[in-house]
């Protein structure tokens, strides 16, 4: 295979690497805002599927040098809610 075959088909794997990276940051701040809206209705908050999704990013991240994303805590919902 030539150099310019093997940084292509790098560059193709990084893409899909961010794209995905991309779709699951994007489904986290769905989540994030859906426990917002659940703390100012008064209803109980849940960070579980907030960070799995952010454990997902975190292991891509971890493999592909894309940046890490903290884990949320019902403290941090609570106060983005104010």
């Amino acid at each position: 295979m030539s150099v310019h075959h093997a940084i292509t088909e790098h560059s193709s794997r990084q893409a899909e690497y961010i794209l995905l990276y991309r779709k699951l940051d994007a489904m986290r701040e769905v989540r994030i805002e859906q426990a917002i809206q659940q703390c100012r209705a008064g209803k109980e908050i849940n960070v579980t599927e907030i960070n799995n999704v952010t454990e997902q990013i975190n292991q891509l991240a971890a493999r592909h040098h894309l940046p890490p994303r903290r884990h949320v805590t019902v403290d941090m919902i609570r106060e983005a809610s104010r």
